[in-house]
């Protein structure tokens, strides 16, 4: 190559320049950036301290980094091992890790085409030339011919489309890591959200189990005021029926929690014929009670979905700079080195010695229109790139108002079914009072305790979604944030 830049310096020179001078075609990615007049999440500012009592209380933290590993929140050690197993074992977590090494390695290959491509080239063959082929010329006889060298090609990347299509791929492959990221998010959080509500539906169904005892020993009691004489045949006919609705709630509670059972072996990786799950206690869970959430301004670069989206419009920016690059002329410097030789003895000696060196451009004059089109196509693409981020962004701050309002509701919701409770519980404690002081008849016992028990029921359900919506809000928050999910994939 340097012999034929000495005898060609105007061609080489005009080359170089072009190459110095060049510039990346297509538009620079920058991140959009989120609007920052958004400083809340809802329309109404959310009390700082909602008004449950004592631990199940839960304070609003505005402005602090959500928890990595907000699970460990509940303090609970069984779940902890719960959500490591889901993390170990999941087959869409060992499927995730599989496409970001895929997307790293294509990276990778896709960044060799700004090196020289080096092949090496050897032939063999016979030959024969035809009688027209040489005309006057001397006819030689049928001859073998051997060859053997390299070649180097180089694409002068002058446009940069080469090193755009480096950047859409590394871009792609970001897409992949944050959908990796959304995977993690999603698993531990069914872990945690399924082991809760497994804990949740016992304390159901043992209390429903409660309840049923305690609608048995009613009718049990009202058959014997019967027998006395003391009640009619309708208040025995009412207790039974009581007894006969409320295990009417028993087996729907009970296929509720063997669809959570299934979908929590699924989860941890393991058929739900052979799982063993431990049975979590609700009791032993602690309720977070400091909850930070941040500032909205930060939850894009907190969410793997909106990174996702992010990562999909650099893509989608370089693939612009892509199509430019592909309206100019495209320009090849090969060369080649090599023994030619008739014999196969004589193939490596000195006069054998080959080489050859050019440079090539190919530039499109006529085609229809497409180079055209197919840029336009590309920005258009890209518009819809950013209009889906801007939405998926949108979609986040919904998914986190919702998630504040649903526990300032699980509050009041909680504050009045333990005041239910609380009310059940003087009320029936007056009402046996009052049976012992001859006051009131038995009936009127009844109907206090299961005023209690259903109390008690309410009680029960609404502090299991309580814990259910905290955990959707960490999950809103986009759990531990970029980097975590990652390093943790098995």
């Amino acid at each position: 190559m340097t012999m034929r830049a000495a005898r060609f310096p105007g061609l080489f020179a005009a080359i170089a320049v072009i190459a110095l001078g060049g510039c990346v075609a297509g538009p620079a990615f920058r991140s959009p950036a989120v609007d920052s007049g958004v400083d809340r999440y809802t329309a109404d500012h959310l009390p700082i301290e909602d008004a449950a009592a004592g631990s199940l209380a839960q304070q609003i933290e505005i402005g602090a980094a959500p928890a990595r590993e907000w699970w460990r929140l509940f303090g609970s050690e069984d779940l902890d091992t719960l959500v490591q197993r889901a993390v170990e074992n999941n087959r869409t977590l060992a499927a995730a890790a599989a496409n970001v090494d895929e997307a790293r390695e294509l990276v990778a290959a896709q960044a060799g085409a700004l090196a020289p491509q080096v092949s090496l080239a050897a032939g063999a063959g016979r030959q024969k030339y035809g009688v027209q082929m040489l005309g006057t010329l001397a006819k030689p006889p049928p001859f073998s011919y051997f060859a053997v060298g390299p070649t180097v090609s180089y694409l002068l990347d002058y446009t940069g489309g080469t090193a755009r299509a480096i950047e859409r791929q590394g871009a792609l492959a970001s897409e992949r890591e944050q959908r990796a990221c959304a995977a993690y998010l999603a698993v531990t959080g069914n872990a945690a959200i399924l082991a809760l509500r497994i804990a949740s539906l016992r304390e159901q169904v043992a209390t429903v189990e409660a309840l049923l005892g305690q609608d048995r020993e009613n009718l049990k009691l009202v058959r014997v005021a019967f027998a006395a004489g003391t009640v009619s045949r309708l208040d025995v006919v009412a207790a039974d029926s009581q007894l006969a609705a409320d295990a009417t709630q028993l087996p729907a509670l009970r296929q509720e929690l063997a669809v959570a059972r299934h979908a929590f072996a699924v989860v941890l990786g393991v058929a739900p014929g052979n799982a063993q799950l431990p049975d979590l206690d609700l009791a032993r869970v602690r309720l977070p009670h400091h909850l930070a959430v941040g500032v909205p301004s930060e939850l894009a670069h907190r969410r793997p979905d909106i990174l996702a989206a992010e990562a999909r419009l650099h893509a989608a920016t370089a693939a612009v700079g892509i199509a430019q690059a592909n309206l100019y002329p495209r320009i090849t410097l090969t060369a080649s080195l090599g023994q030619q030789s008739t014999d196969l003895a004589h193939l490596l000696d000195r006069g054998g010695t080959a080489w050859s060196a050019a440079g090539s451009l190919l530039a499109p004059l006529l085609d229809g229109g497409t180079l055209a089109a197919e840029k336009r196509a590309a920005v258009d693409a890209m518009r819809s790139s950013l209009a889906e981020y801007q939405q998926t962004v949108l979609a986040a701050f919904g998914q986190v108002a919702d998630s504040l309002e649903a526990l300032e509701h699980d509050a009041e919701a909680l504050s009045a079914q333990q005041h239910a409770r609380e009310t059940a519980q003087t009320n029936l404690d007056l009402t046996r009072a009052s049976y012992t002081a001859g006051n009131v008849g038995v009936l009127q016992v009844l109907d206090a305790q299961r005023a209690w028990q259903r109390a008690q029921l309410g009680y029960v359900r609404a502090k299991g979604q309580r814990y259910l919506d905290t955990v959707e809000l960490f999950l809103a928050l986009g759990g531990g944030g970029p980097g975590e999910a990652t390093a943790a994939l098995p």
